[in-house]
């Protein structure tokens, strides 16, 4: 295929691509089954909290902070690595995080306890993008370290040249 031909498949988006959309089926598939193992194995009494869904939140979003930089260390996303992405971040990822049941976790908590309701639903969400930078971090730090990456000396990710300088 010539390079033009290779530029104007890649143009085409990933909604598009039967494959793509497959990856992110499958992945799905396979994130929610683990998310309803887990709420199988920790089941939420009525009125109480729905750990297995922070679980399942708060490892979602370390988990997609670590994946989405340990692909973005490289400067160039390759078909690979877009692959990768639409699979374990969008697929797995996606359908092991769920925003409908920590709606409605929300929802039962705050018929019974405004208070418990309130704080299940914003810790979920700030602990969730805690966890989320401390998974970007770790891979950050892992990448300086080892010298991963092809935009710099950093992790790759750009943060410390917008910052004006290296951290």
């Amino acid at each position: 295929m010539t390079a033009e031909g290779n530029a104007r498949k890649s143009a085409i988006p990933a909604h598009r691509q039967p494959k793509l959309v497959l990856y992110v089926f499958l992945g799905g598939v396979i994130g929610a089954a683990a998310r309803a193992g887990l709420s199988l194995a920790l089941p939420t009494a009525p009125g109480g909290v729905p750990w297995a869904i922070l679980i399942a939140n708060l490892v979602g979003a370390f988990l997609l902070g670590v994946l989405l930089t340990a692909i973005g260390v490289h400067a160039v996303e390759t078909r690979a690595r877009r692959e990768l992405r639409l699979f374990a971040g969008t697929g797995v990822l996606g359908g092991f995080t769920t925003y409908s049941s920590l709606a409605e976790g929300t929802a039962e908590l705050l018929r019974g306890d405004v208070w418990l309701g309130a704080a299940y639903a914003l810790g979920t969400l700030v602990l969730g993008l805690v966890v989320a930078v401390i998974g970007v971090r770790a891979v950050e730090w892992l990448a300086t370290r080892r010298g991963w990456g092809g935009r710099g000396s950093g992790a790759g990710t750009g943060a410390e040249h917008a910052e004006g300088g290296s951290q």
